[in-house]
């Protein structure tokens, strides 16, 4: 629950940027990311959000994150021991309500061909939260989109 909180001021401050977001969108199996972001020029940001050190100590998988984006960002809140996070990575500051960018996470664009298929991604996700946020019956219906492996 702390990182959700966390997910929410992100997304809300990044809408401030141009950006609309998703949160726990899957790249590929094995891979969640908090918040998936998608800027106005077709730029996609990751953004993992993290409660404590012991949350950040546990996580193994983020480097798995860096080829699924533009660019790649930690979200902590004001407690977080911030020297803990690696430095070639962004850094925003967050809360449940807002967020501030510290320090931009380095720019690695996306080959076309990857960006097309987070886009197409990032699109179906969100598609299928707002159906199942209108018709909350529907989500039974939905297929599993996570694919097996």
């Amino acid at each position: 629950m702390p990182g959700q909180l966390l997910a929410r001021g992100v997304c809300r401050h990044l809408v401030g940027h141009g950006f609309v977001t998703v949160e726990e969108l899957v790249p590929r199996p094995g891979l969640r990311v908090d918040v998936m972001a998608l800027g106005p020029k077709g730029e996609i940001w990751i953004v993992e959000c993290k409660s404590s050190r012991a949350d950040f100590m546990t996580d193994q998988k983020w480097h798995g994150y860096l080829e699924w984006c533009d660019r790649f960002f930690w979200a902590v809140d004001s407690d977080f021991p911030t020297e803990l996070l690696p430095a070639e990575s962004g850094l925003i500051l967050a809360d449940p309500y807002d967020a501030e960018i510290l320090r931009m996470g380095p720019e690695s664009k996306l080959a076309g061909a990857r960006r097309k298929v987070m886009t197409q991604k990032f699109a179906r996700h969100a598609a299928r939260r707002l159906q199942a946020f209108r018709d909350p019956g529907v989500r039974a219906l939905l297929p599993d989109e996570t694919p097996p492996g």
